[in-house]
């Protein structure tokens, strides 16, 4: 189990006295290096290879805490770590980059919410906060950066080219699907059998046969599938009859109908409707995909049709 600091990390005691702990002090100055030359707090969590406690793993809430502990300043007890300069420039520069993260507006942050990466699942991560520099980009370490710059008004764009497309033709969000289906396997089968074989018995042992019936209908309930597509398709077009063409993208309509936008590595933006549907919008970058609908321009059509 990790132990908690009771000196602040880059102190030590030493003859009854707070002093400084060379190897933690490098540590200190490096965290805020990194993070004035553009590092992230997760990124510098990573590369700290000096214990922050004992069993304890560096993480970007350490690494915010050391930024924003003002002992490193110098204090009557605690000897100075950081200058001045250093440590307002790291401070002003993270109070920034907060600001920006919460001025964009409350529709982007909803569109936020549902847009992940197609490739790895990932939630996409917007930069840029309410500057004209603005992207979308994939962050997981797993998976890799988008090799164009997805802007706002390009997946704004796309979304609301797919939604005016299904005003305009609410037959692209048919799912095709059953409500519910049986799909018996061979081992109900085996088990009716076995049952009748026991009924047919001139001695029947009433509680066995009982036992094994019910376990016959667990075994048939096992084998039932249902599926809430087709309720979902008739909301859906509920709430998309008699709208008209959308020339702003409405986010409560976005909320309601919307699940999923998987944006691709291959410039390519899919919509998940709340039923399941696939619709998806492509440029001349993008690979076919036989599962989902296709969006070209200003018109779709399903993937068959």
């Amino acid at each position: 189990m990790a132990r908690n600091r009771t000196i602040p990390f880059g102190y030590m005691m030493q003859n009854g006295e707070i002093t400084a702990n060379p190897q933690e002090v490098l540590a200190v100055i490096t965290i805020f290096s990194e993070y004035l030359i553009g590092k992230s707090l997760l990124e510098i969590a990573k590369q700290m290879d000096v214990p922050y406690s004992d069993g304890a793993v560096w993480n970007k809430h350490m690494v915010k805490r050391i930024l924003e502990n003002e002992k490193y300043l110098g204090t009557d007890k605690y000897p100075q770590l950081i200058d001045e300069q250093t440590f307002r420039a790291a401070n002003e520069k993270k109070l920034c980059k907060a600001k920006s993260l919460c001025m964009i507006s409350e529709d982007l942050q909803e569109i936020r919410k549902l847009t992940v990466c197609k490739e790895c699942g990932h939630r996409l991560s917007r930069m840029g906060g309410c500057s004209r520099s603005e992207k979308w980009d994939c962050r997981n370490e797993g998976c890799y950066r988008f090799e164009y710059r997805m802007t706002d008004q390009m997946l704004i764009g796309v979304v609301l080219n797919v939604l005016n497309a299904v005003i305009a033709n609410l037959s692209l969000l048919e799912s095709g699907g059953e409500v519910s289906s049986y799909n018996p396997n061979s081992e109900i089968t085996r088990q009716q059998n076995e049952i009748h074989r026991m009924m047919d018995s001139n001695q029947i042992d009433y509680d066995r046969t009982k036992a094994e019936i019910l376990h016959l209908a667990e075994m048939k309930y096992a084998c039932c599938t249902y599926s809430d597509a087709p309720q979902k398709t008739e909301l859906l077009k509920f709430l998309l009859a008699e709208r008209s063409q959308l020339n702003t993208l409405d986010i409560g309509l976005l909320k309601s109908c919307v699940s999923q936008i998987l944006v691709s590595h291959f410039c390519t933006v899919e919509v998940k409707f709340i039923n399941g549907t696939i619709i998806k919008n492509t440029t001349e970058r993008s690979v076919p995909h036989d599962h989902s609908i296709e969006c070209q321009s200003d018109s779709c059509t399903t993937a068959d049709g």
